[in-house]
């Protein structure tokens, strides 16, 4: 069965897709609230939705999908939700591990882990070896990820560079600050879909997104379908990048 049909080809132009697309993955809780279920379960739905747009982008030849699991913000929640969470996710990372050889996605994850639990770490950096070795597309997980915290780590270890006379401040350019990133040496996001209904960029890629494209929808991520992905992809090749020029 083809991917898409002819009128879907007509719609996208799958021969010049955004390179890197990034999605805050929200909407979760609002999905379960209309449903009359429990937050919990919005999350599980949203879950299956990552594993269909993972794969689908790496079918229509995405290079790179970065997403927003858990922000350094979400520790606030309550601590029920956050266990089921991180429940989802080393559930998740188990049975990837299983289908990485027939799904050959690479894997890795933006933010700092040490605060997870023991075996979550471990997953993740588990996830990461094995997946070294595969070409296509890579999945990147923002988990304990902040857009600020990415931002003040990375002038910190610069100053600190500094400070042992190993770096001089004069040296600092876009590039390498870029280097001190949990990104280094992946391309900028071209396009950055938040569904859910929200506008806002909520501490995401704050410095990576400068020049990104937003598309902004109602539909909730649990409900988030190839079919959605290919509107966003509609409006993207819709509109002219400029990067601050005429």
């Amino acid at each position: 069965m083809p991917l898409f049909s002819k009128s879907e080809e007509t719609a996208v132009d799958f021969d010049h897709l955004p390179r890197h697309i990034a999605i805050i993955m929200d909407g979760n809780g609002r999905w379960a609230r209309s449903r009359g279920l429990p937050r919990t379960a919005g999350h599980a739905a949203g879950a299956e939705t990552f594993r269909t747009i993972a794969v689908y982008c790496k079918e229509i030849g995405i290079q790179y999908l970065t997403v927003y699991a858990f922000s350094t913000e979400n520790w606030k929640r309550p601590a029920e939700e956050v266990s089921a969470i991180m429940d989802l996710l080393r559930k998740y990372l188990l049975e990837a591990i299983e289908k990485m050889e027939r799904d050959r996605v690479k894997m890795r994850f933006f933010g700092d882990l040490s605060p997870l639990p023991d075996e979550l770490r471990d997953l993740c950096l588990r996830t990461e070896e094995i997946s070294t070795h595969y070409e296509g597309c890579q999945v990147n997980i923002c988990l304990n990820y902040g857009g600020r915290d990415e931002i003040l780590r990375a002038a910190q270890n610069f100053a600190a560079q500094c400070a042992a006379g190993k770096r001089i401040p004069q040296e600092l350019t876009e590039e390498l600050f870029s280097r001190g990133l949990w990104s280094a040496g992946i391309p900028d996001p071209d396009l950055v879909i938040r569904p859910g209904g929200e506008e806002r960029v909520s501490n995401f890629l704050l410095w990576q997104s400068a020049y990104a494209e937003y598309y902004f929808t109602k539909v909730n991520w649990p409900d988030f379908s190839k079919e959605e992905l290919r509107k966003a992809l509609c409006a993207y090749q819709s509109r002219q990048r400029r990067y601050g020029g005429i």
